[in-house]
């Protein structure tokens, strides 16, 4: 009965490892993770939200995902983003995005029973060209002043897992 106990117990600190070591080493690669709570879950048109992060490697690509976390209230199938891009060196980068939140139907694409987490690419396999501070800033481009339906935005930066084996492109320029 003693040796029964031993084993169980063995098992269940050999468990309890393994759930530590994959939790730890999937957040290795990860070099930015941050969210912000919308107040009020009421995105107003001229509130711009931040997030800056230091690039200390630029010999690896990365990617960049944004993070949407949205409730049923949002009356919209896709959310237009303004992007801004601030970089330690060059002129600031402005795109426009599109974000796809539900389908046709109405059945939201992101995870989740009430809230609705959906990760959208916006850059894969990037290089950043200098080392430094970085700041990505995104400001709704809906019709509504004030938007509902969107409680978090979030902006995730992590070295990309399907990274090419070449060299930094940006050096040969």
């Amino acid at each position: 009965m003693r040796d029964l106990l031993q084993i169980k117990a063995i098992k269940r600190i050999s468990l309890l490892i393994g759930i530590a070591f994959l939790c730890f080493s999937c957040k290795y690669d990860v070099l930015y993770d941050q969210y912000q709570i919308i107040e009020n879950t009421v995105w107003n048109k001229d509130k711009e939200y931040y997030f800056t992060f230091m690039v200390d490697d630029i010999d690896v690509p990365y990617d960049i995902t944004l993070e949407i976390r949205n409730n049923n209230q949002y009356p919209y199938q896709n959310l237009w983003l303004f992007c801004g891009e601030e970089r330690p060196v060059g002129a600031l980068r402005r795109d426009t995005v599109e974000c796809m939140l539900a389908d046709d139907y109405g059945k939201w694409y992101g995870q989740g029973i009430s809230l609705f987490q959906l990760s959208t690419p916006l850059r894969k396999n990037y290089y950043f060209s200098h080392k430094g501070q970085h700041t990505f800033s995104f400001r709704q481009g809906m019709r509504n002043d004030n938007l509902k339906g969107i409680q978090e935005l979030g902006l995730k930066v992590s070295k990309s897992v399907n990274s090419p084996v070449s060299t930094n492109p940006a050096e040969g320029k």
